[in-house]
């Protein structure tokens, strides 16, 4: 239940701020699956530090919803 919860309120702020899926639209950008894009992005040392929090939460949020 602890899981739903905070995505459950992730996914409410991210619609109020109108930020739903822009992780996944530079995934398909660079040709890439989210989780792959994800990866990629925490492995990079290079990496803005707000790209690196999508990638986080794009992992995080994937293992919660049983990916």
């Amino acid at each position: 239940f602890m899981a739903k919860k905070w995505l459950q309120k992730a996914s409410e702020k991210m619609q109020q701020k109108g930020t739903v899926g822009s992780f996944s639209k530079k995934a398909r950008k660079a040709g890439m699956s989210t989780e792959g894009y994800a990866a990629k992005i925490m492995k990079s040392k290079n990496a803005p530090a707000h790209l690196r929090q999508q990638a986080n939460f794009a992992r995080n949020a994937g293992k919660s919803r049983g990916r």
